[in-house]
């Protein structure tokens, strides 16, 4: 059998702060950038990309045209999607012909292209829950999450004593995250409450980076030490 064009599960997942690649208009600066850290790395590494600024914005006009949450989730997931497909593109043949919308097709294609890239799935859950997911689906023991924050006891912008997280359990991810969630498209912190069940679960090591330093990205990527925050055993 031919295995020139094989390629190992990747085992690496990024979770893509989408506002990294929209933030208010499509960045194909950074999607062209952070597509480069990536083939830098030299590894098969999976993405699923977030909706950003421009996603909160559609969910909060669905939300007030509609009155629905379903369809506010619906409004942003198609954000993502637009995300995802900007940086499959920037990534080139080696990220296939098309973004995953679902996890099963995601995990048909390893061993036939490189990268897998993705966008939002389902409505109630976010971007971060489905890297987390994507990770246990192809057993991959490392995410990145790439937004403008690490890890702090509270909030830093409100806070010019919070304490930022250099290591830190799963247990005091999930007890922050869990003062925070609040279920809705368009609320965020860093990292919500499913995301951070997923990754206990399945002790998925999880390192939290300022996706805009692409120097700490790749460190991240790499295993190589960073001055964000690792969440682990």
């Amino acid at each position: 059998m031919d295995t020139s064009n094989s390629y190992p599960a990747p085992a690496v997942v990024l979770s893509v702060g989408g506002s990294l690649l929209n933030d208010g208009k499509p960045n194909a600066e950074m999607a062209a950038k952070l597509a480069g850290v990536m083939k830098q790395a030299g590894l098969p590494l999976a993405a699923v990309c977030g909706g950003g600024k421009q996603a909160r914005k559609r969910a909060e006009s669905a939300r007030k045209k509609t009155g629905s949450e379903f369809m506010a989730d619906m409004a942003g997931i198609k954000i993502t999607h637009k995300n995802a497909e900007a940086l499959r593109s920037a990534l080139g043949p080696e990220a296939g012909a098309k973004i995953f919308k679902d996890f099963k097709p995601a995990q048909k294609a390893v061993g036939k292209q490189k990268y897998i890239v993705m966008g939002g799935t389902i409505p109630g859950i976010t971007t971060d829950a489905d890297s987390a997911l994507l990770a246990e689906a192809l057993g991959a023991k490392r995410l990145v999450n790439l937004s403008n924050t690490a890890i702090y006891d509270s909030d830093p912008r409100e806070n010019p004593n919070a304490k930022k997280f250099d290591v830190m359990s799963y247990s005091e991810l999930i007890a922050l995250a869990n003062k925070s969630d609040q279920r809705k498209a368009g609320t965020h912190f860093v990292f919500d409450m499913l995301a951070c069940s997923l990754i206990a679960r399945s002790r998925i090591e999880t390192h939290f980076v300022d996706g805009r330093d692409l120097g700490q990205v790749r460190a991240a990527i790499m295993g190589e030490k960073h001055s964000g925050t690792i969440v682990r055993e």
